[in-house]
């Protein structure tokens, strides 16, 4: 149905396949934030920093794809808590799992992983974590956050590489002794991760220097010296500009390729997003990824793909990194957001030698665990990933149409995780903010970006109460 149609049908008639009771368009009681959410936000502010919350949630009252604030306003939610709620709020899967007897022990009893798996660990992550793995991986290790995911990875890219430059023998004095005091041989002070302009990996200390997405997460947070090579900047639209992305990716391969072999400090491993999210929605070919695959097998470097934010089906396959056809799987893929946990995939040749090197004191988390499974079961059961293809495909074709009418440029996308441009970083942020007057609660990212992050849930009929509020706010501000 094209978008100039939805007007001749009652939008209250429309339900969802999936929330046959969630609200059928948004409620605005108030101005967004109203008098409560501020009123609570005033009070939290005594304990905490407040400054970039939008409004305080009602989650209690949310349904599917709508999200309800404390002041009664019901939006329609393409923000979706930053990319990590799946399938909707309150959904009944999720809600049943707290009848659960092992579900109930889990919450009472969390379990140290390490030194005392649950009797139903096993089972967990079988239904979870390897019931979806990427091609090829058959290990994974669970811990807290995304954060929390690539710092694990980088420090085992270190073990991996600091192995083969001893040969895999044991540990000697000096380096046991050394490692103590911060020093080398045992504390390495040669090798790097490499990672790319624009990249959002994490706010801890390795992974915060991986990102280089906003100036004001890194400033004044002491860093290592890693390199970072230019992330190719595609122009659009693509069936336009084929020679033109291909010569800037050529140039991004051919500065990656250089910084491995001239690097300062060897590189261990190479990280990359297969949609660059925090840093704007940057994008690259199929073909950018497995040159880049290439490059690292060549030179003897890691490669790891972060799918904290892309993985679990918003782009229409489990793992965005499926769509490049890589010849061989990722050396290691990291995840978190819309899987209800967090944690890294990894080959097995990856394994420490001794125990304790990978650890901490929960290893993931037996309730997140079983969370993850009933997502699993939610994609497959109501078939997800067919329909973030067609409603990602409804959403981009008339997002495209929209740029001759509307200051929107660059659609880009794939499946629902979807981004355009607006002309500057100060329209775009007056763009979100009216978006949340009319409604819609919706997000930024780089320094002009408007990025959709929809629920695996979302509809075409949300898809044109979205396009249909964006109409109405730029024709308020022409």
């Amino acid at each position: 149905m094209a978008v100039n149609h939805i007007r001749a049908r009652t939008l209250a008639s429309v339900k969802s396949s999936f929330f046959p009771d969630e609200p059928t368009k948004p409620v605005v009681k108030t101005a967004i934030p109203g008098p409560k959410s501020k009123e609570l936000l005033t009070k939290l502010d005594q304990y905490q920093d407040t400054r970039t919350a939008f409004f305080v949630a009602d989650f209690a009252n949310s349904k599917g794809n709508y999200i309800t604030d404390a002041d009664g306003n019901v939006l329609l939610d393409v923000f979706a808590q930053i990319a990590s709620i799946p399938v909707g709020y309150n959904n009944p899967a999720f809600l049943s799992l707290s009848q659960n007897q092992a579900f109930q022990t889990a919450l009472a009893n969390r379990a140290a992983l390490g030194v005392n798996p649950n009797v139903d660990w096993v089972d967990s992550l079988e239904k979870a974590f390897m019931a979806v793995a990427p091609k090829g991986m058959t290990n994974v290790f669970t811990v807290m956050c995304g954060s929390c995911a690539n710092e694990n990875a980088f420090k085992t890219a270190f073990m991996y590489k600091a192995a083969q430059r001893r040969g895999q023998r044991d540990f000697n004095p000096e380096e046991l002794n050394s490692c103590m005091r911060n020093q080398a041989p045992g504390s390495p002070d040669d090798m790097s991760i490499l990672s790319f302009t624009q990249a959002f990996h994490g706010r801890l200390f390795g992974s915060l220097t991986a990102t280089a997405s906003k100036a004001i997460h890194k400033v004044d947070i002491p860093a290592f010296d890693w390199p970072k090579a230019p992330f190719p900047q595609l122009k659009y639209p693509l069936n336009e500009n084929v020679e033109y992305n291909k010569q800037v990716e050529k140039e991004s391969l051919d500065q990656v390729e250089d910084l491995i072999v001239n690097a300062k400090k060897p590189v261990a491993a190479v990280i990359v997003e297969p949609v660059q999210s925090e840093g704007g929605d940057n994008h690259a070919s199929p073909e950018y990824f497995r040159k880049l695959q290439a490059i690292c097998q060549k030179n003897d470097v890691l490669f790891i793909v972060d799918e904290v934010q892309t993985g679990v089906g918003a782009t229409g396959t489990f793992w965005a990194h499926e769509a490049w056809n890589l010849p061989s799987s990722p050396d290691m893929v990291t995840f978190s957001k819309k899987f209800q946990a967090a944690g890294f995939y990894l080959s097995p040749k990856l394994r420490p030698s001794h125990p304790y090197r990978l650890y901490n004191t929960w290893m993931g988390d037996p309730v997140r665990a079983m969370q993850a499974a009933a997502i699993v079961n939610e994609i497959k059961d109501k078939n997800l990933l067919d329909n973030v293809k067609d409603v990602g495909q409804y959403l981009q074709d008339n997002l495209a149409k929209m740029q001759s009418t509307t200051p929107i440029k660059n659609v880009r996308g794939q499946g629902t995780f979807i981004a355009f441009d607006l002309p500057d970083g100060a329209k775009r942020d007056k763009f979100l903010v009216d978006m949340r007057q009319r409604g819609v609660n919706i997000g930024g990212s780089g320094d002009r970006t408007v990025r959709l992050r929809p629920m695996l849930t979302f509809q075409r009929h949300h898809a044109d109460i979205l396009l249909d509020t964006m109409k109405d706010t730029f024709a308020a501000t022409a």
